[in-house]
């Protein structure tokens, strides 16, 4: 299998470098001798020999998972966002814009918007109801067919069938 991949046209550079590396290396080849040969560093080919005697051809597959990157805003200015967007309201405004949140937060619009992505905050979709001033509306609620909290996007003829 392993010289059938160091073969493959078909598939990742990776995979057919990958499989050389352990062709070389049981073969009687040092670690020197194969990335001289290869022409990649030594870690690299000592890197994958034990990723092979650890794992077998399935640890060629794959690259191992990586930490990624630490996030540069703390935990506490995240839990703030979430909780301003969801509990307070600003000043002279209805709701939040990621610029007015970005300010009162202090750190950047891109930021605020991508914690409320992250965290499925939409401050300009916030269902509101509102109770209608129509006679005939007024009536049918009284009556017990339609509630007083009746969603503000209802059309008055919805609601008068």
């Amino acid at each position: 299998m392993l010289e059938q991949r160091s073969r493959g046209r078909s598939i990742p550079a990776r995979a057919v470098e990958r499989a050389r590396i352990i062709l070389l290396a049981a073969g009687g080849k040092q670690n020197k001798e194969i990335a001289c040969e290869l022409q990649i560093s030594e870690q690299k080919s000592a890197r994958w020999r034990a990723r092979f005697l650890e794992l077998g051809i399935t640890g060629l597959e794959k690259d191992a998972p990586r930490p990624g990157r630490t996030p540069t805003i703390p935990a506490a200015v995240v839990k703030r966002v979430i909780r301003m967007t969801t509990k307070d309201k600003p000043k002279n405004a209805t709701q939040w814009s990621t610029r007015m949140m970005a300010e009162a937060v202090g750190i950047s619009e891109a930021s605020v918007r991508r914690i409320w992505h992250k965290n499925g905050l939409k401050p300009h979709l916030v269902d509101t109801y509102k109770v209608s001033n129509e006679p005939a509306i007024r009536r049918k609620t009284r009556s017990g067919r339609r509630s007083l909290s009746e969603p503000a996007r209802a059309c008055a003829g919805c609601l008068l069938r």
